[in-house]
């Protein structure tokens, strides 16, 4: 119940002056958030790497108001790409973007986020790794996906992801596994109206078994984004079923949440990677990672009153 609460109040400016200015919020940020420069994360990429993990890196960062600022983004995914290169990690490490970053919600946004995504992309292609376009709410995903599709013309790597929790999700996952698309399914984070997507956790993870049984037998490579032991088993059940590979799909978890289940299907031989985001515009990615969890939301509380 508290997750829409959250949800909302990751779009209040009173509610994040508070929450950046309370005692124990630094500590519970970092267990999210890998650093706020490319010189703190790097150390993150190759402990990963040493590891056995693979990594996508998000610099977060939703509030863009000026095309200056989507400017500003775009080049700090490009910085990123010169420190991937001198890194030599292929693509072991490759990278997710927001639209809205890029001047998606800007006057003749869906061009701009176009003509500054595809900068990244490219300069991610000449390195050998590539970037995934992560969804956001439902109003902004036609664009999202037109852009995906653009690019994909002279990029085929490039990911997308799609929601579970939206209506729509379905047909969109049979439209990208018939195209050969790499689609990252998640459950979704966004706060959505009744109208467009399911409200109840049972019904969003009905949703997503379906979905996953679309990618599993399709032509494209499924990116599992999920903590859920019993979805981890049944993509498993799934992609046996289909004939895939352990290399024709992969798991993807966030950076410091079941660290030692990252491990122990890297182990198995699977192909996890971890979503590592860094940045110093953490508050919207930060809150609606408590609002996906209570446990999250219990750890900060407990942070704060101690720190208090």
């Amino acid at each position: 119940m508290l997750g829409p609460v959250i949800l909302a109040a990751s779009r209040s400016d009173k509610m994040r002056r508070f929450v950046s200015a309370a005692p124990g919020t630094k500590q519970v940020v970092d267990r999210f958030i890998a650093g706020e420069t490319v010189d703190q994360v790097v150390p993150v990429i190759v402990d990963s790497a040493d590891k056995g993990l693979e990594v996508t890196l998000d610099v977060v960062g939703e509030d863009i108001t000026t095309p200056e600022q989507a400017t500003a983004a775009r080049d700090a995914y490009l910085e990123l790409v010169g420190r991937l290169k001198d890194l030599g990690l292929g693509e072991r490490a490759e990278m997710s973007v927001k639209l809205s970053m890029f001047g998606q919600a800007l006057e003749n946004g869906h061009e701009l986020a176009l003509a500054n995504v595809r900068p990244v992309v490219e300069a991610a292609a000449e390195i050998g790794t590539t970037v995934t376009l992560d969804a956001e709410d439902h109003t902004t995903l036609d664009s999202m996906f037109a852009i995906h599709e653009e690019l994909r013309k002279d990029f085929p790597k490039t990911g997308c992801v799609i929601q579970a929790y939206l209506f729509r999700t379905e047909d969109d996952a049979r439209r990208l596994a018939a195209n050969g698309s790499r689609v990252r399914i998640v459950k979704g984070a966004y706060k959505e109206p009744a109208s467009v997507a399911y409200q109840d956790k049972p019904e969003i993870d009905k949703a997503y078994v379906r979905i996953l049984k679309i990618l599993m037998d399709g032509s494209g490579y499924p990116m599992i984004g999920s903590h859920d032991p019993r979805l981890i088993a049944i993509t498993q059940e799934l992609a046996r079923r289909a004939g895939r590979k352990l290399d024709e799909y992969e798991f993807q978890m966030l950076y410091g949440i079941r660290s030692d289940e990252h491990l122990r299907l890297a182990a198995e031989g699977h192909r996890m990677r971890v979503y590592t985001a860094y940045g110093t515009d953490w508050y919207g990615y930060f809150m609606r990672r408590l609002a996906e969890k209570p446990a999250n939301l219990l750890f900060f509380a407990r942070s704060v009153l101690t720190k208090g």
